[in-house]
């Protein structure tokens, strides 16, 4: 066995040289193209470009047993490295005044293994050879550092996704001579550390910069007997445990800081929050140009005058103007009690007519204005494959649509969404086309829901194990589906289910906990956002802090604490019809929820209980029409629940969609003879891919 597994190993081996060598030959290629670019001052982007060759890859991938998850996320990588190869080029070419320096060197608050060095060390991953760090104990002696000349860059923390701006850093930008020349976006992945692999019972001290303690509240709110001692960074704080020599002390701190002074991670990922990131800001002497091709932003610092309405005045300027603003932060101005600078950044080039035309505006409405730089954004927006396209390139042969399919062209000025005449049910001021006359578009990890277009939810209706929601995560990513659904905290009409330990001990019908952490899982690993079922007003915080779209059932449709609840949270909720509910009770539902001030509310229609027997609801596809006439929040279509036999949802899946709606929730499962719940209604892969293919059938 052991000579087998040599063998294979070789190969492997042999595969992964030849895959850097194609790399290569691939970025000299991309090179090239820069070079190219730059003599007939094509752009760097060929979106229809990237799509066909996406669709092309998929196409050939599937042909060697790969999915399209796999090859788009590998493409993904080399498409992206291609544009930035590019852009350092273009770059180059546009500041390639005095040559390129000898060294670069670059000074950051703290010491190797410190965030900042990590951050420095990837921004200037391509000048390595040149690279030469300069630790120091203050972000003002890093700015000085740079001011002085001893250094060529600063490394500037400015922003963290858990703990907000670093004020300091803020305060020095407004009086520094530097100029911002590029962003970089870390990701922060916290780790508690120690001298040797203890119990967590047995640490006393826990040594870290205040940052990464806010960051990680929650964890350490656990360690009560634990007292926290603030140090100026995080790879001192570990330098600080190493010179101690005590087993009881403790650092939050990287788990490259942990390599690199030879320490043990007790816990990795403490943080409150998974995705947490923290944005540096690099700054220089002097300003950089941008080419314009390449996707810029612009920093500005302002004051406006102390007069009502001033700072509308001046942020409506880039309205006007068509500039987007990323960024607004205010700190108070020293000296000036209840006066507030404003920290802005906007997508556009200062080099542009427009942005110059723009910040000309700017200086007639404010009394301080002041741009602290113009420099290239990190954010790349990733090619991505619409439903249509990943139809085309589905593996089975095209079958013929059902009959629901040909009524699309009878509906299309109803899913193209002329809402009517404007009326407003009685209850329902926030949620009327009254109060607001165009449609809520929600945006839930780039996935659009509402207006024009159409979003397909979906997934099992319970999350069984890991193997099952990976599985239909992957068949989901694989047909174009853009959210992921699974139920972890299952009303169920029978006692005799599946059970698991929710929240505060209490017991679920579903996995509970165990569930929910399957099913981020997934849709961290296959770039979907999740939607799940929130049943107790008690679950709404914490659920809302890993899922992406919270729902409500059409058991508690009426459930108004719950509702309340979910209006309190800042993620989206899918607010099912009742059984036996009309659509003026479910606006009123709708209406709690906004009236708490959360204006991310989806309509659901799933059906209710009529006279037939021969269903197990009634779709009332007449309500979509009707509700995008009274209200401008989005309407989806749940036809799984409404049918109860899998062979009755895709015809009406497709009628959803000929009526208007802005999308379906569906049911699939690997086996929905062994489902563990709502088996009947589930569709199989097969069913699903073909469903899909019918859906987006150009």
């Amino acid at each position: 066995m052991d000579e087998e597994i040599r063998a294979l190993r070789d190969k492997i081996n042999e595969a992964d040289n030849e895959i850097l060598k194609q790399l290569a030959l691939r970025r000299k290629f991309s090179a090239e193209i820069a070079r190219a670019k730059d003599v007939d001052r094509s752009p760097i982007r060929d979106q229809k470009r990237e799509e066909d060759l996406l669709v092309r890859l998929i196409r050939l991938g599937r042909e060697q047993g790969l999915d399209a998850h796999y090859v788009t996320t590998v493409f993904h990588e080399i498409i992206e490295d291609s544009i930035r190869l590019q852009q350092e080029y273009l770059q180059r070419l546009a500041n390639r005044e005095g040559g390129e320096p000898e060294v670069i060197r670059v000074a950051f608050q703290g010491i190797e293994g410190a965030y900042s060095y990590l951050a420095a060390k990837k921004f200037f991953s391509g000048f390595a050879d040149r690279f030469v760090p300069m630790g120091l104990p203050t972000f003002a002696e890093v700015v000085k550092a740079v001011e002085n000349g001893q250094a060529d860059y600063a490394m500037l923390p400015i922003e963290n996704t858990t703990s907000g701006g670093i004020n300091e850093v803020y305060d020095l930008l407004l009086h520094t001579r530097l100029s911002i020349v590029g962003e970089e976006k870390y990701r922060v992945s916290h780790c508690l550390v120690a001298l040797k692999d203890v119990t967590i019972g047995s640490i006393r001290k826990i040594y870290s910069h205040p940052q990464p303690v806010a960051q990680c509240s929650n964890y350490l709110a656990t360690l009560p007997g634990c007292k926290i001692e603030y140090f100026t960074d995080t790879a001192m704080s570990v330098a600080k445990i190493k010179e101690d020599g005590d087993p009881t002390h403790a650092a939050i701190a990287s788990e490259e800081a942990a390599r690199l002074y030879d320490v043990v991670i007790v816990k990795r990922d403490i943080a409150n929050q998974k995705e947490n990131f923290t944005r540096f800001l690099v700054a220089a002497r002097n300003l950089k140009k941008v080419d314009l091709r390449i996707p810029c932003k612009t920093s500005i610092v302002m004051a406006t005058a102390q007069k009502p309405g001033a700072l509308v005045e001046a942020l409506l300027v880039f309205r006007q103007n068509g500039l987007n603003l990323t960024k607004i932060e205010s700190r108070p101005i020293l000296g000036n009690p209840w006066e507030e600078m404003f920290y802005l950044d906007f997508e556009g080039n200062i080099d542009d007519e427009k942005v110059q035309q723009t910040l000309e505006e700017i200086r007639g409405v404010t009394r301080f204005l002041k741009v602290l730089g113009s420099y290239p954004s990190q954010d790349l927006p990733r090619t991505s494959l619409t439903p249509q396209a990943m139809a085309t390139v589905a593996a089975p042969q095209e079958e013929k649509a059902p009959r629901g399919e040909n009524a699309k062209g009878a509906a299309a000025s109803i899913a193209q969404g002329a809402p009517g005449p404007i009326s407003s049910p009685q209850g329902c001021r926030l949620a009327s086309r009254a109060h607001k006359p165009d449609d809520t578009i929600i945006k839930v990890r780039g996935v659009p829901i509402g207006g024009a277009g159409f979003v397909v939810i979906a997934g099992p209706c319970a999350v069984e194990s890991y193997e099952q929601i990976m599985t239909c995560a992957r068949e989901a990513k694989e047909r174009g589906a853009q959210i992921l659904r699974g139920g972890c905290f299952k009303p169920r009409t029978s006692p005799s289910s599946f059970h698991g330990r929710g929240f505060e001990g209490r017991v679920f019908e579903g996995l509970g906990l165990e569930g929910l952490e399957y099913l981020v899982e997934a849709g961290r690993a296959f770039n979907l956002p999740i939607i799940t079922e929130v049943l107790s007003p008690t679950d709404v915080e914490a659920v809302a802090k890993q899922a992406d779209i919270l729902q409500v059932g059409a058991r508690n449709m009426q459930n108004f604490s719950l509702l309340k609840e979910v209006g309190r949270v800042h993620r989206p909720v899918l607010l099912k019809r009742g059984l036996m509910s009309s659509i003026d009770e479910l606006l009123q539902a709708a209406e709690y929820i906004l009236e708490q001030g959360n204006q991310q509310v989806l309509l659901c229609e799933r059906g209710i209980r009529t006279f037939e027997t021969a269903t197990r609801h009634t779709l009332d596809l007449g309500a979509i029409p009707k509700l995008k006439s009274l209200t401008h929040l989005p309407v989806v279509v749940d036809p799984s629940h409404a049918a109860g036999e899998r062979d009755l949802v895709p015809p009406l899946a497709l009628a959803a969609k000929a009526v208007g709606s802005h999308g379906i929730m569906i049911e699939i499962h690997p086996d929905p003879e062994k489902a563990l719940s709502d088996g009947p209604q589930a569709l199989t892969f097969l069913q699903f891919e073909t469903l899909m293919k019918q859906l987006f059938k150009n």
